[in-house]
């Protein structure tokens, strides 16, 4: 019921409107990738999936802020369904991708934002290697590129309730890793995909 309630709220003060343009919202196990300004971006694509993919699809968020009291984490696990990553997992040897892993093997959803922290710009900063890794790890599963709209206006940093501003949420075609095609390459590729919706 919560989770119901969190998205109603969403639709109601921001809209969040869903645009497909060169993907449809069909069954399969997808990456939804997309740049990442506010707090409202989860919800914004979570909303955004019919409720049969929702049910199946676990936003990615970084433990050292949504595990930091009862109710972050509540809404985190409980409510989203969320996959944590510990941002200082490799400092400590450990793999900060692996609850990643654990999830696309049990044939769940993703959600990530590559850029790995929020910024105030319109267009995405470049992308952290994790999608790369990802993609060549599964590539059966598709990868799909999301802008979102207005989000940073609606919620910005720091704010305690989010404004009413019209915020929108574009789907893009998906993208995979071409043969001869290194890292670097495909992570500029993958952020120009994004980029791309933004038009």
């Amino acid at each position: 019921m919560i989770d119901l309630a969190l998205i109603g709220l969403t639709r109601f003060l921001v809209g969040g409107q869903a645009h497909w343009r060169g993907a449809e919202p069909k069954d399969g196990q997808r990456i939804y990738f997309a740049n990442h300004s506010s707090h409202l971006d989860t919800l914004l694509i979570w909303a955004a999936l019919p409720s049969r993919l929702r049910a199946r699809t676990h936003p990615v968020a970084a433990a050292d802020y949504w595990d930091r009291d009862r109710l972050r984490r509540y809404i985190a696990k409980d409510v989203l369904c969320a996959v944590l990553i510990d941002r200082s997992a490799r400092e400590n040897g450990r793999d900060p991708l692996e609850p990643l892993r654990e999830a696309l093997g049990a044939g769940g959803s993703l959600i990530i934002f590559p850029e790995g922290t929020r910024s105030d710009a319109e267009l995405p900063g470049p992308f952290k290697s994790g999608l790369y890794h990802l993609a060549a790890q599964f590539p059966a599963v598709e990868l799909i590129p999301v802008y979102l709209k207005n989000p940073a206006r609606a919620f910005p940093k720091g704010a305690l309730l989010p404004v009413p501003i019209a915020c929108s949420v574009h789907f893009g075609g998906p993208v995979r890793i071409s043969s001869g095609e290194d890292k670097s390459q495909f992570l500029d590729r993958a952020r120009q995909s994004v980029v791309e919706l933004a038009i």
